[in-house]
């Protein structure tokens, strides 16, 4: 294999291959990797000697570093990012697993929270990380139909079914004196005019709806719109969905490191940030020191976004350990996303 010179950050033709081959070497064994094991590799059709020439310029160039313990080698943040930037794409998932997608989604039907839970189960058995999922934010999703009940005296109940399947249920204050007759016609107001419009049209600060003409509907309809008002932090929670947190601590030694991943995991707006911070660069991974979070110095995510029904967009990644299997950890999160974005679309 002749080389080519090297350009800037890039690579030459073996020595790409030879840190390909580190990479590769590393993640399945987590030992360091040594010239002998390089040059098993058959394309690599040059002499040990010549390869521990380029493993030496590969660390002296920061893709590879040199555990003083062991006479390999083990790819750097620098190096993992190069083999990520120049996959060709994501290796296809093996036939268990697309067989274990198939079977999931076959029978993932109902409420949309637990199917988003359980999807993040089913991506986190896939991957052997934790995996993250998102919901669409609530407020860009589309109410496709409305109901508000008495519950008791004093107590109504307002229910939205959105774009996605999700229910959304607000409790309201209301007089004794109020007749049933009055909350009939005002669930009737709010299901014709509440329909086809986003949540964040309807909170108090949103589009002006013209009046009813009985003020005892105005009213009514005027505090079921208060309850729709900024999200709580509450809301945003559960629109997070965590799996497989526990395996984490599998991938890692010091107890400091699980520690402090775990209690990142727990925080939602932290992990909507990651992902979204992720996203915002125009990238699909973050890898170790990229991460905003030092924490995550020996983490990577993998991220994707998937849709609803054209009104909400979510969010699905993997966080793992840098010696992640970067091919497989992408044709997970895309087949899983592609499938989860389906199965919201047909609703």
């Amino acid at each position: 294999m002749s080389g080519q010179p090297e350009n800037g950050n890039e690579l030459d033709e073996r020595k790409t291959a030879i840190l390909k081959a580190v990479v590769t070497d590393y993640v399945e064994t987590a030992q360091p990797v040594g010239s002998s094991q390089v040059a098993r590799d058959r394309t690599i059709d040059v002499s040990p000697a010549t390869i521990r020439a380029d493993m030496a310029a590969l660390e002296r160039d920061g893709y590879l570093s040199h555990p003083h313990t062991s006479a390999g080698r083990v790819p750097t943040d620098k190096g993992y990012r190069f083999f990520v930037d120049h996959l060709s794409g994501p290796a296809p998932l093996g036939a268990a697993k697309q067989e274990k997608v198939r079977e999931f989604f076959s029978r993932a039907h109902g409420e949309l929270e637990r199917m988003l839970s359980d999807t993040s189960s089913l991506l986190a058995q896939l991957t052997d990380s934790a995996a993250i999922i998102v919901g669409p934010e609530h407020e860009r999703l589309v109410v496709r139909s409305s109901l508000l009940a008495r519950l008791s005296g004093r107590t109504a109940l307002l229910v939205l079914v959105l774009s996605n399947g999700a229910v959304e249920k607000r409790t309201l204050s209301i007089s004794e004196d109020v007749p049933d007759d009055d909350i009939e016609a005002a669930s009737t107001y709010i299901h014709q005019h509440f329909a086809e419009r986003p949540l964040s049209q309807l909170t108090p600060d949103g589009v002006h709806l013209d009046e009813s003409g009985r003020p005892e509907v105005d009213a009514l309809t005027a505090a079921c719109r208060q309850t729709l008002g900024p999200p709580t932090t509450t809301d945003r929670n559960d629109n997070v969905f965590v799996g497989g947190a526990a395996r984490m601590a599998e991938h890692f030694h010091a107890v400091e490191q699980v520690r402090a991943v775990l209690t990142i995991l727990e925080q939602s707006y932290v992990v909507v940030s990651l992902l979204k911070d992720v996203l915002a660069h125009g990238q699909t991974f973050a890898i170790g020191s990229e991460n905003s979070l030092a924490s995550l110095s020996e983490c990577s995510l993998v991220v994707a976004p998937f849709e609803g029904d054209g009104h909400g967009v979510g969010t699905i990644g993997i966080l793992g350990p840098t010696r992640m299997d970067y091919p497989q950890a992408l044709a997970a999160v895309a087949v899983v996303g592609r499938r989860l974005t389906r199965e919201l679309q047909q609703g």
